[in-house]
């Protein structure tokens, strides 16, 4: 994929919605997703931050605690590349990341709490590749460009909500003829293959 590609927002979005076009592995990603970025965000705050990174540390309550770390460093490019891609969606977005960083930063505070949050991070893994395998009866994005498809997960998830309650119709429509014809060349891809015996 071209490094242009990577900020065009039609391109990754229809990356990322031609592997996600049944309903019920949507619906799967909907829920499992956010679990994914949240669990995730609390094992990589137990990661030590390199020393040029000052200590900032605030308290606002025992369920929500910042502290400079991994998780808020990748929740800061996350939410940059987002902004990038489309600005009015990620506003709408950010709400939630950092409530998911300050919930995951309090959480991984008990080293106990990392346990269950590896368990829960490897069941929603394994229900996203029942939902691809099952339901969707194709391979995951990951395997074809594992950045994009992680790093967009999140983004594609918020924004099949935002569609649903109304949000920018024209792009949604758009986007969906776009996925229509990007399933299509993939399906056509694969029976060509077949025909081939390979």
């Amino acid at each position: 994929m071209a490094s242009t590609s990577l900020f065009n927002v039609n391109r990754q979005l229809t990356f990322y919605g031609a592997y996600h076009s049944n309903k019920i592995n949507v619906l799967v990603h909907i829920i499992c997703v956010p679990i994914i970025l949240w669990s995730f965000q609390v094992m990589a705050s137990q990661i030590p931050v390199p020393s040029f990174i000052p200590a900032i540390d605030h308290k606002f309550n025992d369920y929500l605690i910042f502290d400079l770390n991994v998780s808020a460093v990748i929740a800061v490019l996350y939410l940059l590349y987002y902004f990038i891609l489309e600005p009015t969606a990620a506003l709408l977005y950010t709400p939630q990341m950092v409530l998911s960083l300050l919930t995951a930063t309090a959480f991984s505070r008990s080293s106990t709490r990392i346990v269950y949050a590896a368990l829960i991070h490897g069941v929603c893994w394994i229900a996203q590749f029942l939902g691809h395998g099952l339901a969707e009866k194709r391979a995951p994005a990951l395997l074809d460009n594992l950045i994009g498809a992680v790093v967009l997960a999140p983004f594609f998830v918020h924004l099949e909500v935002l569609f649903k309650l109304g949000y920018k119709p024209q792009m949604h429509k758009r986007l969906r003829n776009e996925i229509g014809k990007e399933i299509t060349k993939v399906r056509q891809i694969e029976a060509e293959k077949c025909r081939k015996g390979l």
